[in-house]
């Protein structure tokens, strides 16, 4: 069991990390693509991939469960991911930051009431509180405080998307089929929940664009590693943990995000990101004792 819940936590820590790189493909991608458009073809990209990998069909499914997969889909890929995404259209990417590492909160609230789990207990909300402080100081580092209505309030229902999401994947690692299976029939439903998205935001089909080799890197990145790869170890850690003790780890995404931005585009590292890394990862421990 031990050793079970040690994977647990390494597959969503490898999933922070991941997800902490995501936020620069992202923003080069937004110059030359719609944010739906991106999102329907890296999760395209996610589904062959997890096709290839996994042949097999998931067969003999009730409504009830069918339900829980197109909730799942609709919470976690299509609704969460077009509200991030347009929100850094209106608003700093700062405000998304900290905006959307308020998910764990919600996952909480949501859990209580949907999954009739343990009410959390003083230090659970503490470490919330120090971590999102320690976010703040990451985020707003050296930038103005502005704050746009729209954007912060589609940051926000981001935030509260994927606290469904981590719900119903809880009562769907319940029905005994593999992470895989489970994964790839989530994206199917997120891809068809796209599809009017897509229509009404007038994207065309350019794939001149995928000329660019940067391009073409940023979409199998997001597609391959970032979907694929990670909604697998993040749905396998949720089956393990739980889904409030790994949404928690949606707290050290900023702090991965600091670390490459040091590291890999050479940035300075200054005091208030010093500071807000000690708080972040302190917060992380409180949250998980």
């Amino acid at each position: 069991m031990e050793n079970l819940q040690t994977r647990g936590h390494l597959a969503a820590l490898l999933t922070a990390v991941i997800w902490g790189a995501t936020f620069i493909s992202t923003k080069m991608l937004l110059e030359d693509f719609l944010p739906v458009e991106i999102l329907f073809i890296r999760f395209v990209l996610g589904f062959i991939a997890l096709c290839i990998v996994c042949p097999k069909m998931i067969r003999g499914t009730t409504p009830k469960q069918e339900l829980m997969f197109a909730g799942a889909g609709l919470f976690g890929i299509t609704l969460y991911y077009l509200c991030e995404n347009i929100a850094l259209t209106y608003t700093m990417a700062s405000n998304v930051g900290v905006i959307t590492a308020l998910a764990p909160f919600f996952t909480a609230l949501l859990a209580l009431v949907f999954l009739k789990e343990e009410k959390k207990g003083l230090k659970f909300y503490i470490g919330l509180a120090v971590a999102l402080t320690g976010i703040a100081l990451i985020s707003f580092n050296g930038a103005a405080l502005k704050l746009d209505p729209k954007g912060d309030l589609l940051a926000l229902t981001a935030a509260l998307m994927w606290g469904f999401y981590s719900v119903i994947l809880k009562k769907i690692s319940a029905f005994g089929y593999s992470t895989l299976q489970v994964t790839r029939r989530i994206f199917a439903y997120g891809l068809v929940f796209m599809i009017p998205a897509l229509w009404l935001s007038g994207a065309q089909p350019g794939l001149s664009r995928l000329a660019d080799p940067a391009n073409l890197f940023n979409l199998l990145f997001l597609g391959l590693g970032a979907s694929a790869l990670c909604f697998v170890t993040w749905n396998y850690a949720v089956k393990v943990l739980g889904a409030v003790k790994t949404s928690v780890y949606i707290y050290l995404i900023p702090v991965i995000t600091v670390a490459l931005s040091v590291t890999v585009l050479r940035e300075p590292f200054t005091l208030m990101l010093a500071a807000g890394t000690a708080l972040t990862l302190a917060g992380l421990a409180v949250s998980e004792r």
